[in-house]
């Protein structure tokens, strides 16, 4: 039967003419295509000689760098499948997901070691732990691994649609769930958002504040640069503007990935640089659809616009978006070639033009399934088509506009009101740096849109509440504005940087 391994893809097609071109730059250094070639074929004889057989499963909870990409592509290199989580959880749910996953090994690092050290000992099926930087005592250091490790040079006999890598969902709404992806899907991706919206090619120096453990991150920052040829700048820490902003004018990148409210903390820092000191031809956004003011503003700063899209963890990345030369502020835009796209309403039929249904999507990176979940994979892999969750209805144009997550939809005075349409309005304000709406019951019991909101500055001897209140039904059909306000510090949010509403739902 036919072999397919994904990482000796992206390995092989950069070696005969791009081998000493420079493929990752990350905090420490510098590393050519030829350079991480050998790391992967060091890190894959390493578990092979840990004692890894095909199929078995190894964490990596990692900051973002060399060591990253290299634990990742080795690890499909050998036939083993890496399981990337976000390296800042707790011990409680590093000690779940190692469980769950059954993973053999684990590669972790200083940033999570306080929280993953102290449950390691305890699980039934780890054997085998590697450290990325200075190793504590009893660990193997990961470029000690490499160093003494006998390379694999033959990739293992993987076929396309095995599996090769898993992403945990957030897990919002429950424990989160391991997403299978296939061999198939990773190379999938290279046939959408960085052909068809980006361009991308080995001219590019690309930077990704979304992190390489979820899967918008993960085609930002390895799969789109190593299929390409182009340049990829990883960074280890938390992207608060000033680190982006050094990153920004010390390597000149040309495409630049974020999510919403990175951009608007950076329209708000003091250190916000001008269009002449930076590089960029394309900006995107995910994670959280953008509010419009945010897109215009950033447009007005640096003459370039925002692309703003869609994906999932079981879509691996983007499947809808705005394209260059056709943005439509407050809009997600259209499906890229190659995928499909149906709302549904409750009974399962299609919505008519105008109204809100439930997007599902068919295309070729769908997930397999969610690891041991049966009944959720029944529930969100329906044949060809996955559901997504999320709400959307589409304009004049065909263009499809979010309406939020299915979990956040109002119904107020028995219309669905959309939370982001209201918190979008909010955000046009101009003493509102954040806002999240979620429905709230009045003392009949009726529900009504409550709105939690960050403020851009102080307020103090107004009737900022009452101010915002008018500032909506100004812009909204008069039943879609916000009751009540809570004026908050931050908002909650997953590590992906989508608002955790529930959690705001449940307050008291």
């Amino acid at each position: 039967m036919e072999t397919y391994n994904v990482a000796e893809d992206l390995i092989a097609r950069n070696l005969p003419t791009r081998s000493g071109k420079i493929a990752f730059i990350d905090d420490a250094g510098r590393y050519t295509f030829g350079e991480l070639a050998e790391r992967v074929e060091r890190f894959a004889g390493h578990l092979v000689a840990a004692g890894a057989v095909q199929e078995s499963r190894i964490v990596l909870c990692l900051e973002d760098g060399i060591d990253f990409v290299t634990a990742c592509l080795g690890a499909i290199w050998a036939g083993v499948v890496p399981v990337m989580i976000n390296p800042l959880l707790t011990s409680a749910d590093f000690a779940y997901l190692l469980d769950d996953s059954r993973a053999f090994a684990v590669v972790t690092s200083a940033g999570a070691w306080p929280a993953i050290a102290p449950v390691l000992d305890e699980r039934r099926y780890l054997r085998h732990v590697v450290f990325s930087g200075e190793a504590p005592a009893g660990r193997i250091a990961f470029a000690d691994a490499l160093a003494a490790a006998e390379p694999l040079r033959q990739p293992a006999p993987t076929r396309a649609d095995e599996p090769c890598l898993w992403q945990y969902s957030s897990g919002s709404t429950g424990r989160p769930k391991g997403t299978i992806h296939t061999h198939s899907a990773v190379s999938g991706l290279l046939d959408l958002y960085p052909r068809q919206i980006l361009s991308l090619s080995e001219a590019d120096t690309s930077f990704s504040a979304a992190k390489l453990f979820f899967g918008y991150g993960f085609g930002n920052g390895l799969v789109f640069p190593l299929g390409t040829g182009a340049t990829a700048v990883l960074m280890a820490g938390r992207p608060t503007p000033a680190a982006v902003f050094e990153r920004l004018r010390a390597h000149q990148p040309t495409i630049f990935y974020g999510v919403p409210t990175l951009y608007q903390s950076m329209l708000l820092a003091e250190d916000l640089p001008t269009a002449d000191e930076l590089r960029l031809r394309i900006c995107t956004s995910a994670g959280e659809a953008l509010p419009a003011d945010i897109g215009e503003r950033w447009k007005a700063r640096f003459g370039i616009d925002i692309l703003d899209g869609i994906g999932s963890t079981e879509m691996l990345h983007i499947f809808l978006s705005n394209r260059p030369g056709d943005v439509k502020y407050g809009t997600t835009g259209h499906p890229l070639h190659g995928i499909a796209l149906r709302l549904l309403d409750e009974s399962g039929s299609e919505v008519a033009a105008g109204e809100i249904g439930e997007l599902h999507i068919k295309g070729a990176t769908s997930a397999s399934g969610y690891w041991a979940r049966r009944d959720k994979t029944r529930e969100t892999f329906l044949g060809e088509w996955t559901r997504s969750g999320d709400k959307f209805r589409q304009d004049a144009d065909g263009r499809f506009v979010y309406c939020g997550r299915s979990d956040d939809m109002l119904k107020v005075s028995g219309i669905y009101v959309s939370p982001f349409e209201v918190e979008s309005v909010l955000m046009t304000h101009p003493d509102v740096a954040e806002a999240a709406v979620v429905g709230w019951p009045d003392p009949a019991g009726l529900i009504k849109p409550k709105a939690y909101v960050v403020l851009a500055r102080p307020c103090s001897g107004r009737d900022i509440a009452g101010e915002l209140k008018e500032h909506v039904k100004s812009s909204l059909a008069p039943y879609k504005y916000p009751r009540w306000f809570d004026f908050v510090d931050a908002l909650p949010k997953t590590a992906t940087g989508k608002i955790e509403r529930y959690k705001l739902r449940h307050q008291k």
